[in-house]
């Protein structure tokens, strides 16, 4: 896989194997894969979009899994990234403070 910021539609088939409408279509059902648009109206995707797709790929096609299972299994994740990512924070917060007290 080249080592690119962005990639166009066309690229994005190759790697990922699949065909543009697909992915097109999947950008209606999947709010998360969403690529910017250049000047040109052509879509842009990045290496975060193209590992999206990826994985929806493995869910629907290997897994066997619909697409609303799909949506409910990627909501789920970014739900608990977001989670994780909010206790990481609270934990460095507490840290910080704990610091501060030291210091003062």
């Amino acid at each position: 896989m080249p080592d690119k910021l962005f990639y166009k539609i066309g690229e994005v088939g190759r790697i990922t194997g699949l065909p543009p409408y697909v992915l097109r279509f999947w950008e209606t059902e999947f709010p998360s894969l969403h690529p910017k648009k250049s000047k040109g109206k052509q879509r842009i995707y990045t290496q975060k979009e193209i590992d999206l797709a990826l994985q929806i790929k493995k869910m629907l096609y290997q897994e066997g899994m619909t697409i609303a299972g799909a949506k409910k299994r990627l909501s789920r994740s970014e739900r608990s990234a977001a989670e994780s990512a909010q206790d990481a924070l609270w934990t460095i917060k507490k840290e910080l403070e704990e610091v501060l007290h030291i210091l003062s």
